[in-house]
């Protein structure tokens, strides 16, 4: 599968040490508070799994299953959220996984629809952030990495459901995506 990426952008190593830095900062932020996380379904898994594993404060966990890509190359601009029951947040401190912040569409969607129960505070972390304009003015509050406009697998991130589960993060040979 590493075959079929044009070039690696962050390797295993690289991904872990600056999950390393990530958690020492929220940690940092959130002392003597319990943290409700909130991960973004299905990328965000594997970059969840690390990350939490590193934070070693009283934490909840829930997910969201959302859907934007519907199979495409970029957003279709319609958020769709897959689960009728949302998290009990009221008045809990908010920490929204994400793998990347790509048209902010997604990221936006999601943080309107919390804000309606009053979390106490929401930020958001994002694994990637791409450099562009966005259709939805918002910032993340941690980034993993910034990358260009590229279209990227691994590490949680799919082409088509696949390539999630390699350790690295690639952009994928363009003749791949038919």
């Amino acid at each position: 599968m590493q075959d079929d990426l044009d070039r690696v952008l962050f390797d295993e190593g690289t991904i872990l040490r600056r999950l390393d830095e990530l958690a020492m900062q929220i940690s940092a932020d959130y002392r003597d508070r319990e943290l409700t996380v909130i991960a973004i379904l299905n990328g965000s898994l594997i970059f969840m799994a690390d990350l939490l594993r590193r934070i070693p404060l009283p934490l909840r966990l829930d997910c969201l299953s959302v859907a934007s890509y519907h199979g495409g190359l970029q957003t279709s601009g319609e958020v769709i959220f897959r689960q009728i029951a949302q998290p009990d947040i009221a008045g809990r401190d908010i920490l929204l996984l994400d793998d990347i912040l790509d048209s902010g569409t997604t990221i936006n969607s999601i943080r309107e629809k919390l804000q309606t129960v009053s979390p106490k505070s929401i930020r958001v972390c994002v694994l990637l952030r791409k450099i562009k304009k966005r259709a939805r003015p918002i910032e993340a509050d941690y980034v993993g990495f910034d990358i260009a406009d590229e279209f990227v697998v691994g590490y949680g991130l799919d082409y088509g459901e696949g390539y999630r589960n390699l350790p690295c993060i690639g952009v994928l040979r363009k003749e791949l995506m038919a």
